[in-house]
Formats: C-alpha cells, structure tokens, sequence
C-alpha cells in the first residue's frame, strides 16, 4: 500500500485537492510543482521553472503545464483543468482521476470509460528538463493522445500577457519542436519518445486565474501562450515519454533516462523517508558552487537559513562533505563580518545581524559530527577571527560589541534579524538594541572560538577573547532576566527592556555554550511551554498578548503583520527538544517524541512529503507559506536525530 495516496473522492473535492501541491527538484535549480490535480493556484506553479542566466539569474516559469486529451472515436476527453475568471474551471479533467501518489514519483491515474492511463511525471537531477511517463494500462479501441503545451517564459515573481512580441516560430527538431518567446531565453525544447504529428494554430488563453495569488492580495490573471498541439497514437500496455528542457535531446534516449533517474529516488514510503527525500531538494549544486535553497516555490538563497538548516539538512542524514561544501561556498561570499542574506552579486544584502553568528553553530555542529575540532582553528579559524573582530570593532548597520561583551544592532527602518518583516517602512517587531538570541549566539560563538584556539594553541586570542567570555554569562543574566517574570527579555533598547513572551529566548537554552544555569534555562522552557509551543512548533508570541494574531492569511501586509506576531515556525521546535531534552533527559523523551511523530501528518498536508513554512498559532494549526521550507525540514529531521542520540 502506498505512503501517500489519495482516491477518487479526495481528487473531485476541489476545496481539498487544490490545496495539497506536489513539487520536484533537480537539485540545480529547476523545479516542477502544482497541485495534485495539475491545476496551478500560483504563479510559481509550473512544470518547468528553471533558472535563466542570460536574463537576470532568476527562476523562470517556461512551460505553465501540458493538457492532455484522450481520443476515442472521434470522442474527446480532454484531462487537464484551468480556473479562469470569475472561478470558472474548464476543462474539468480531475473529474477523470481516480488515484493519487508520489511513491517514489508522483503518478496520476485516469479513467475514461475503459481508457486506464497513468502519468507520472520526473525531474531530471542537475538538468533543466521534466520527463513525463504516459502508460496506458487498459483500453478497449483504438486511442490517441493529444496534447497543448501552455508556454509562461516570464519570471516566477511575474504573470505573463497576451503581446505582439511573443515569437509563435517554432523549428521542428526530432520527435519535437523548439520555441523561443522572447530574446535572451533558453529554447524550449517539447520531445516525445515516439514520433507525434505537430499541428501549429498559435494561440493566447486569456485571463487563466491562481486562487493562491487572489487570496495573498497579488495579481492573480495571466494569458499563456499555446502553439498548437501534438497528437500521438498509443496501444494497450505501451509507455510513451514526453520531455521539455532547455537542450535538445535524443528522443530515442527518453526510456532509458526516465529510468536511470527513477533508481536514484529515494523512496517516499515513510515519514523518514519523505523527509530525507525534501531535504535533497534544497541542495543546489552549480559546479564548486553548493548552496542551500531556503525554500519552495518562491526563495532563493539566504544566508541565516542556510546556517541554520545546514545541520539537519547534511549532518542528521550523515552527509557531511555537502556539510562542508556548503560552509566552504558561503565563506566565499563573506564581507568584512557579515554573509550575504539574500541575493547575489551586484544585488546582494548583507543585512543580517545573526548570519555570522550561526555560521558558527554550523561550523561547531560540523567539527562535532566528524571530530575534527583539532583541525578546525588551521582551516577557519582566520575567517573566525574576521567575523569576532569585526563585530567588536563594529560594522554595518551598527552592529557593533558593547564595552561590557554585549552585541547591539540595528537602524532605523531595517530588521536584522530573523524577526524581518517590513511594513510601510517600518519593521513589524522593531528589535533595535540587544536581542536576546543575537547574544546567546554571540556567547556560543565566543566559546566554541575558544575551545579550537586552545586546541591550536593561539595565546593570542586566547588572552584577548577569553576575559569577555568568562564575564559574559553575568553580564547576560543582569541585562536579560527577572526574578519576578522568571524568563528572558526579549530585546533591550534605549526605552527599556521588551518583556514580550517570545521563543528566541529558547536560544539560550538549546546551544553547545549557554550563559544561564539549569535553573533558569528550566524556567525558560516551562515558559515556552505554556505558552508557545504548538504541535507544529513555537509561536513568535503568546496568546496572552494583546498583539497577538493567531492567523497567517491576506494581503502582504496583514500577513507581515502576523508572520512573528503568534504565527507558527516549525524550525523552532528542533531548538525547543534540545534545550528540553538537556533539562529532562530520557525523562522528556515522551513529550518530544510525540511532537516529532505529530509532523508526520504533515506529509499529506500543503506541500505532500515536505514540512510547510509556517502555520496558524491558533487551531487547527493550519500550514501556510512556502510549501517546502529548508529550515522546517532541517528542524524536524534534527529533532528526530536528537531524540536517538538518547534512546541510543
């Protein structure tokens, strides 16, 4: 029995089946994704969406989808579906799905009257191409397959309309045709594994709607282009493959590389599984270059999330070369004492204050995983050195160490941290001053610096580092806790000290180097307890306060305005087990075992075999944002591994 499958019932339900999308990635960049019945909702739905160098670097959504009709005497059955203006659906071919699964790809089947048709649909690893597999398991007459290619060839941020620039000329190549709508793209190429009879009538479909882009408060109608259609006979057991990619390939080859690529899946038959198999997703590789991709559909990128991800992404899954290849390609880009946040380039953003410091913890993960903490101060420890220096002299965005250990940021108008939403100009949780975390990080970051300096001998940074870290832990406990709140302020500014129950005082429970005792990290964890953690992670707020928001939902704005005010964030909860797990020991495996094995249901849900961005803090605890993202992913795989180190 398949993991994940959905019937009939579920597929027809269109307020069920067109929230729950499936996605592939090459692991270079391209992607596949829509919903489970191949209607887009987004406009970063599609079944090619591939980087485009020559244009701005960005992905680029070139082939929308691909209707496919079945004929039968004349008779057809068209399977694809659109919604169009004013909630129309035509065609309504999920009327004609009767299953549902991704084990180990993800296959749709179709029945129309004694017509049984299967689609399974393939990305190509580290290539811009999609396979789709067509078997026809059973039919009683002569069948043919028609198909209309819907072209996009616009940025994934963008809608595409009607023009008369589009170039509706086409080249036939061999069991195919190429296109090119505009300069500067990659040709498309559409290629079958059997010959098909290409009929050209270019025309434009007009005002085809995303329902997920009308609900966030974005544009929501786009004209997609179709050239024509392809027509192709098939017989009774027989398989035929359609390829689209961005280089021309050998139609004869189609079988054999469909194949090749279905052994190098892992399977999607467990909650373990799925996990380990989204986790590759965000592993992008271009030549020297491995990076990690924040999430799907939408993020590139980021530097906080790739630190904080790396961990659970590579080292929970044994896989510690991309480990250090990813460390090693972000050190790259490091400028002064800050990474890059998002962008590249002549458009990157150095304005992330907590970067550098979780390059640190995923350093110190690293040196621990592959015991290697000897070695660690030859080969990084200059780039250490960079980072502590730089923000003890101060730097961008006044980002700078206090005269008491203490780091302070922030300016006016910009959000540093991992609390970033922006509205009108002005951040939505304005942190100005000493964050909590930013300094449990800073404390961490001192202390692991220390440990591998002694391990290489460097008096040097031994005498100047070490008198700041022995005073840190009362400095931190005076500036950030009450005895009479018993838990950690949030942000200390001029105006005083932000007594805001949040989770990123959980910070300074859960890492290698903590600056309070048991007792208080005990009461700390009591607090989030009671009134942040959920059973898909920690709120960015309590309920009890007035500014709370229990529901990610709207336009941009109002969900910026929720997304660290009560909204749910599952990377949190990996943080959550660790400080909880270091308290209670095997006494508080229970609590975090059940939490973990409660993001198991999560694999049917939103993005199927992935772990969404965030979710309502209010029940049922709805997912919402990106469908995949690296961080949840990382988190829960984390926690899981966490939880053997002690049943081990």
């Amino acid at each position: 029995m398949d993991y994940i499958k959905f019937d009939k019932n579920q597929l027809v339900n269109l307020e069920y089946s067109l929230r729950k999308e499936f996605l592939r990635s090459n692991r270079s960049g391209a992607y596949s994704c829509s919903t489970i019945i191949n209607c887009n909702t987004r406009k970063y739905h599609g079944l090619l969406v591939a980087p485009q160098p020559a244009i701005d670097n960005d992905s680029h959504v070139l082939l929308s989808s691909l209707d496919e009709t079945v004929i039968q005497h004349n008779a057809e059955f068209n399977l694809g579906i659109h919604r169009y203006m004013g909630d129309v659906y035509n065609p309504k071919g999920h009327k004609y799905l009767v299953d549902f699964t991704v084990e180990p790809i993800p296959k749709q089947t179709y029945r129309v009257g004694g017509v049984l048709l299967t689609k399974e649909i393939m990305m190509v690893e580290n290539k811009d191409q999609v396979i789709i597999k067509y078997t026809l398991l059973d039919a009683h007459s002569p069948t043919k397959l028609l198909f209309r290619p819907f072209l996009a060839f616009r940025n994934y941020h963008q809608l595409s309309k009607s023009n008369v620039w589009a170039d509706s000329k086409y080249e036939t190549i061999p069991n195919g045709i190429t296109m090119r709508l505009y300069a500067g793209y990659t040709p498309l190429y559409m290629q079958f594994s059997k010959e098909p009879q290409y009929t050209h009538v270019p025309d434009w479909y007009y005002n085809i709607s995303y329902l997920k882009e009308r609900e966030r408060g974005y544009h929501s109608h786009e004209d997609l282009f179709v050239p024509g259609f392809f027509e192709v006979d098939i017989k009774k057991g027989e398989s035929i493959y359609f390829s689209a990619c961005t280089s021309e390939q050998n139609p004869t080859g189609l079988s054999r590389a469909f194949s090749s690529e279905l052994k190098k899946r892992v399977p999607r038959d467990s909650y373990e599984n799925c996990l380990r198999n989204s986790a590759q997703q965000f592993i992008v590789r271009d030549g020297k270059k491995v990076e990690v991709i924040a999430g799907f559909p939408w993020f590139g990128r980021w530097g906080r999330d790739t630190f904080i991800a790396l961990p659970g992404l590579s080292l929970a899954l044994d896989d510690f070369k991309t480990c250090k290849e990813v460390i090693d390609t972000m050190l790259t880009e490091l400028n002064g004492p800050l990474f890059p946040n998002i962008g590249s380039g002549n458009n990157t953003a150095y304005n992330s204050v907590d970067a550098p410091l979780w390059f640190f913890w995923s350093l110190q993960q690293y040196a621990k995983y592959t015991n290697t903490q000897k070695s660690i101060w030859k080969e990084y420890g200059t780039k250490m050195k960079l980072i502590l220096n730089g923000f003890r002299a101060g730097t961008m965005y006044n980002i700078k160490m206090l005269n008491n250990g203490l780091v302070t940021q922030g300016i006016v108008g910009k959000a540093l941290t991992w609390m970033d939403a922006v509205v009108d100009g002005k951040p939505v949780t304005p942190r100005i001053g000493m964050p909590v975390e930013i300094n449990a990080l800073w404390y961490n970051a001192m202390m692991f610096s220390l440990e591998v300096a002694k391990l290489a001998g460097d008096e040097a940074f031994i005498e100047s580092w070490e008198p700041i870290a022995q005073a840190f832990p009362k400095v931190f406990k005076e500036t950030f806790w009450s005895d009479e709140r018993g838990y950690l302020a949030d942000c200390v500014t001029e105006k005083g000290k932000d007594w805001s129950v949040r989770p990123n005082m959980v910070f300074a429970a859960s890492l290698p180097y903590m600056a309070i005792d048991e007792d208080l990290r005990k009461l700390v964890i009591d607090k989030i307890k009671k009134q942040l953690l959920t059973p898909r992670g920690l709120r960015t707020l309590s309920p009890e306060d007035p500014h709370y928001k229990g529901f990610y939902y709207g336009d941009q704005a109002t969900r910026d305005k929720a997304y660290h005010q009560g909204t749910v964030w599952p990377w949190l909860i990996g943080h959550y087990a660790e400080a909880y797990l270091k308290i209670h020991g095997k006494g508080g495996l229970s609590h975090i075992e059940k939490l973990y094995k409660g993001f198991e249901e999560e694999m049917s849900e939103h993005g199927i075999g992935c772990i969404s961005e965030v979710f309502d803090g209010d029940p049922p605890y709805r997912a919402a944002g990106a469908i995949s993202q690296a961080w949840s992913v990382a988190e829960v795989i984390r926690m899981g591994w966490i939880l053997k180190q002690y049943l081990d």
